[in-house]
């Protein structure tokens, strides 16, 4: 049974940068693409949308800073209404993913690959990005593979 081609963007929104990640067509593999400079949600949105229509992309999957007792606090509400709008003004379904320690992993794996997190804080929202594109990915493929065995 052959899989339905996907492609998704991931998003880390965070305060100054957001991390955008995509996946080949497959829906296998998430890759960081870029990291944004937020400056105004226009350019923002501007930015998105050359990504959105280059890669015929069909979701917005977006990290949510959940609280680790498992509520959503302050900065997760933010980052829903922004994502909110930006998934009505792309015309984007939305799905969020449980990001709370992607930029850990994301910091460790750089470590491990001898670069500096503090001074590669793009990086870092880039591979956190595609943390959260690659964990709705693989959650995707198992149900996928659940209703088909």
């Amino acid at each position: 049974m052959s899989q339905k081609r996907i492609s998704a963007l991931g998003l880390d929104v965070g305060i100054k940068r957001m991390g955008v990640a995509g996946c080949d067509g497959t829906g296998l593999i998430a890759t960081g693409i870029m990291t944004i400079k937020r400056a105004s949600f226009e350019k923002d949105v501007f930015q998105l949308q050359k990504i959105v229509q280059e890669r015929q992309v069909q979701v917005l999957i977006v990290g949510l800073p959940y609280s680790m007792n498992g509520s959503i606090g302050f900065q997760a509400k933010k980052v829903q209404r922004y994502a909110q709008r930006l998934s009505q003004t792309l015309g984007l379904p939305l799905e969020y993913v449980d990001e709370r320690l992607t930029s850990v992993q994301a910091e460790e794996m750089l470590k491990a690959a001898n670069i500096s997190p503090s001074q590669n804080k793009a990086l870092i929202d880039r591979k956190a990005a595609a943390l959260i594109l690659q964990q709705w990915l693989d959650e995707r493929r198992e149900k996928n593979t659940q209703l088909t065995s």
